[in-house]
Formats: C-alpha cells, structure tokens, sequence
C-alpha cells in the first residue's frame, strides 16, 4: 500500500483555518505522519510502539 492510499487524518488541535496541521495515517506496519500543507514532503513511519510512547508522552503537557 502506498502512503497515498491511506486514510489520512488531521490532529483534532490543528487550526480550522487549515495552517500548522498535522495528519497521521495507520498502515499496516507503521503509523504515518505528515504535515497537511505539504502533501508531497516526506514523511514519519514510525513503529505503532513508537507512535504509542510519543502519544502518551504528548498527553503528559
């Protein structure tokens, strides 16, 4: 699967003006991550443990 088959998802804290946001994407072996204004930038895959540590961490403040 190509990262542009998946099903990306803006961060609920990203801005309605569409600026400064994030998207992340569940594959099949990794958690995607880009940034929404640029599409065709590269991006993170992280491991779901990775992804995990990082959440739980970002949830700390």
């Amino acid at each position: 699967m190509s990262t542009s088959e998946l099903a990306w998802f803006k961060s609920s804290y990203s801005g309605s003006q569409g600026d400064d946001c994030v998207e992340v994407a569940r594959g099949m072996q990794a958690i995607h991550v880009r940034d929404s204004k640029d599409k065709c930038s590269p991006e993170l895959a992280l491991s779901p443990t990775v992804w995990n540590d990082f959440v739980a961490y970002a949830a700390q403040g």
